[in-house]
């Protein structure tokens, strides 16, 4: 079993369950296959796990290490985003939306994607390299980004908290308005989806 999922907060897990979509951070392992550092470049992506027929043997020798996601909602709330080549269409919309939702930077559709990247990074990381947080009122949340708790980490979803597991989601608990909670998700990335981009959350929310 490998160390190759990723949780709300960005850490490496070892799981039996798979994931919905893959990820990467460039070279991470070893030639044991061991996570060694916690990324090697800043432009944290989400990839389809299928692209044009193309297959990769997990972990090879000095090529970058294949992540896994329940959905994309965990992606963004570890700080990555969609990828440029597999998920161009995607990747345009991220782009477009977190411009819209983020105008206090002047950036538009001709700025570099790598200059949204340096934000997203200072904002998933400290310069500690600890996870950052910040607090927030539930009211005041667009739904699909995630909090810390003392019990695990939560998605908030149509009025509710949904507990997180890497199988999917569990149970749930009535979303408090009123309620501070310790956010997960990047600002960047919370403004892009209360702008309008439409993220996937695994189906488990349904049941």
């Amino acid at each position: 079993m490998l160390q190759n999922r990723i949780s709300p907060e960005g850490s490496f897990i070892k799981t039996t369950a798979r994931g919905s979509w893959l990820g990467n951070r460039g070279v991470v392992h070893n030639e044991q296959k061991e996570i060694v550092k916690p990324y090697n470049i800043k432009a944290w992506i989400i990839c389809m796990l299928e692209f044009k027929g193309r297959h990769r043997e997990i972990m090879q020798p000095d090529r970058w290490t294949e992540l896994f996601f329940l959905d994309e909602a965990t992606a963004f709330s570890a700080g990555h985003r969609p990828c440029f080549q597999c998920r161009y269409r995607d990747h345009m919309r991220f782009k477009e939306y977190w411009i819209k939702g983020n105008p206090q930077f002047g950036f538009d559709m001709k700025t570099p994607i790598k200059e949204i990247d340096a934000i997203i990074h200072a904002e998933r990381i400290s310069p500690k390299g600890l996870k950052v947080t910040y607090p927030e009122q539930i009211k005041s949340l667009p739904d699909g980004l995630f909090i810390n708790s003392n019990d695990g980490f939560y998605l908030l979803w149509k009025g509710r908290l949904y507990h997180w597991t890497p199988y999917g989601y569990d149970h749930s608990i009535l979303a408090i308005p009123d309620q501070t909670v310790e956010i997960l998700t990047p600002r960047s990335i919370v403004e892009t989806v209360r702008a309008g981009y439409q993220l996937h959350i695994d189906k488990s929310v349904e049941k």
